[in-house]
């Protein structure tokens, strides 16, 4: 196997960079559990580079039953993310306990990932890897070596594309807290799994490729994890949902949205902080922790009162 395309490095060099310089963990305010987050995210890294190895080894190999001629080659050049994101969440469950580690999964990164696959893919799509079958018909784009193929990797930067803007509009709301990235496990599996039937792999295992096997895998875990953290999520979670989430979870059980009367407050550095009438909780003060006078409460106008906010709210 020929060693990776400059093009290709470059789109996934850019793609890695952002992953990392992106501030995703800007709202991790205490520095301790900071630095175990990116601990953490070490363990994550780790994982997923060898899962990106192993992966290429089982869907273009057929590794282990298979002898691999060129070790060095492969390791050098071959990669997947199918392995990547397997075995980088295996790695990142299996540490949290090690760690000590009691924070959700960092659903601003779940969102930040799939554009960071989208860059990556373009530099699928300028070097001809992750290619279609060939094709000659509506949809159909010249690959770099001239043949009318599926358009493998349009398809998947048009995807990923979408999820990552589903997925930030639904962090903006606090929907699915902890949970997006199992989320993205399922409909990423799903849609790799789908799409594998129109790409040029190997298929070893009774007309399925490998990919094939690993977006299962995928699928399973998302989905056991994804069902786990919502119907027991660990009790550590409370106390890292942001006040705009815990404000969107009463509203069901008051019946009504909340509007807020002019409240003045403290936040944790000290400053005044008001709330305007009418406004919602999330126009004081960013990105402080706001706690209102004993005396606050939530009206609307008509004087009657209801149930004090929490004592704190993170603002994001």
């Amino acid at each position: 196997m020929n060693p990776p395309h400059p093009s290709y490095l470059l789109f996934v060099g850019v793609g890695v960079i952002i992953a990392l310089a992106f501030p995703v963990a800007r709202h991790i305010q205490d520095k301790a559990l900071r630095r175990q987050y990116y601990l953490l995210q070490g363990i994550t890294l780790l994982g997923a580079v060898i899962g990106a190895k192993l992966s290429v080894l089982f869907g273009d190999y057929h590794w282990p039953w298979a002898p691999v001629n060129d070790l060095p080659g492969v390791l050098w050049s071959g990669r997947s993310i199918t392995g990547a994101l397997i075995l980088g969440f295996g790695f990142a469950e299996a540490a949290k306990p090690l760690v000590g580690y009691t924070m959700p999964p960092n659903d601003r990164f779940a969102a930040l990932l799939p554009f960071t696959v989208a860059i990556g893919r373009f530099g699928c799509l300028t070097t001809g890897c992750c290619r279609g079958l060939p094709y000659d018909g509506w949809c159909a784009m010249r690959g770099v070596d001239g043949v009318p193929r599926y358009p493998a990797q349009l398809a998947e930067i048009i995807f990923q594309i979408t999820i990552g803007g589903i997925f930030v509009l639904m962090v903006r709301r606090g929907l699915l807290f902890g949970r997006l990235f199992s989320l993205y496990l399922v409909v990423y599996g799903a849609f790799r799994f789908v799409t594998e039937f129109f790409r040029e792999t190997p298929r070893f295992y009774g007309g399925f490729s490998g990919y094939q096997i690993l977006s299962l895998v995928m699928i399973a875990l998302g989905a056991a994890f994804f069902l786990k953290r919502t119907i027991a999520p660990p009790a550590s979670w409370s106390q890292f949902r942001t006040a705009k989430q815990e404000i969107k979870t009463a509203e069901p059980a008051l019946g009504r949205s909340l509007t807020l009367p002019p409240m003045v407050g403290t936040s944790r550095c000290d400053v005044p902080a008001r709330v305007p009438a009418g406004g919602t909780i999330g126009q004081a003060c960013q990105p402080c922790i706001f706690v209102p006078s004993p005396d606050a409460t939530l009206g609307d106008g008509d004087g009657a009162a209801r149930p004090s906010l929490p004592p704190q709210g993170a603002w994001v």
